[in-house]
């Protein structure tokens, strides 16, 4: 059964729940014995229709899956103290793993996980290791690669756009892999890219998305959370298409959405969960989950878009998976500011 951990503003507390036993567990390629606990972190409302909800839902896959005994904190913002905090209250309890989503943990993962070297640390979307800390990293750069390959070959404008929150690693990586795959496909086509500073700022996102359109982009690829519906505004307003991410936003309104960079990340915690369940658990690693795997990444496009441009892409993400063509993890070029 799932608890909630409450979190007030000025302090982080546990709710009046009696806390649950910690499961006798060892690591490192041993079985931890039954009942498991898993605790979550998510920096994000549950229920925002992307990335924190993803997150979430491997969580729920989890305790229905693997019969793990859960509880999360959601709803904390991406500032290291609230972070860190956060993931001290869960360590309360004595967990066998905690799982920080999202790359924003990262650092407070790495600074906590020391305090507590008898529980197990994985950060989803995370590049940071130790004694008792993994990361497990869904490759969204792979499918945003597909996403700006796919814009690539169906502008008409010869502009796309690119539009996300906050700067962490998986957000910059997508972006150069996006960047990367209009390169490869149209390199006279013009990008404008920003990251506007919040993942779930419906103005925000409108007034960025609306710049971009006002500047040529008839496609956009949106990297958001609870943000995105300022951008889908903007798009129906103009009459502009939008790539999504995570999940599959063609089947959700295919009228705005002409593709979706699928990279479900609710897969890496299961997965984290999984390893520690089974005890195939291993502290120290980064372990990568890409094309390989069409569950976790992949692109979805809507049933309209011509057959050459889908075949063409299902070529390109077999090429990707196979280490024949290189996705980019960093990004040069120009950014787009909006007054």
């Amino acid at each position: 059964m799932f608890r909630k951990i409450l979190v007030t503003v000025l302090a982080l507390c546990l709710f009046v729940v009696p806390p649950i036993a910690a499961a006798n567990s060892s690591h490192g390629g041993h079985a931890v014995s039954q009942p498991l606990q898993v605790a979550m972190l998510v920096p994000g409302n549950i229920k925002d229709g992307g990335f924190m909800e993803a997150g979430y839902q491997g969580l729920v896959k989890l305790e229905k899956e693997m019969a793990v005994k859960t509880a999360y904190i959601d709803g904390v913002k991406p500032e290291l103290e609230a972070l860190s905090n956060a993931l001290r209250t869960l360590a309360q309890d004595n967990p066998n793993l905690i799982i920080a989503h999202g790359g924003q943990c990262s650092q407070a993962a790495k600074v906590v996980a020391a305090e507590f070297p008898h529980i197990q640390f994985a950060v989803v979307q995370g590049n940071v290791t130790g004694d008792n800390l993994s990361s497990y990293e869904i490759l969204q750069e792979e499918s945003a690669w597909l996403a700006g390959a796919a814009a690539g070959l169906m502008t008409k404008t010869g502009v796309v756009g690119h539009i996300s929150g906050i700067r962490v690693v998986p957000g910059l990586k997508g972006r150069a892999g996006f960047a990367d795959g209009v390169r490869y496909t149209n390199p006279a086509a013009k990008l404008l890219t920003t990251f506007a500073g919040n993942q779930d700022d419906n103005a925000l996102s409108q007034k960025v998305a609306q710049a971009q359109i006002n500047a040529g982009a008839d496609i956009i690829f949106t990297m958001l959370n609870a943000g995105r519906t300022g951008a889908i505004e903007a798009c129906k307003e103009n009459n502009v298409y939008q790539i999504g991410n995570v999940k599959d936003w063609t089947t959700v309104q295919p009228d705005v959405f002409v593709a979706s960079a699928i990279a479900n990340v609710s897969i890496a915690a299961f997965e984290a969960g999984k390893d520690m369940a089974q005890g195939t658990w291993q502290p120290g690693q980064i372990k990568k989950i890409g094309l390989s795997n069409r569950e976790a990444v992949s692109l979805a496009l809507a049933p309209y878009v011509p057959q050459a441009v889908a075949k063409q892409i299902e070529q390109l993400a077999n090429q990707i998976a196979k280490g024949e063509i290189h996705v980019a993890i960093t990004y040069e070029g120009p950014e787009f500011s909006v007054e």
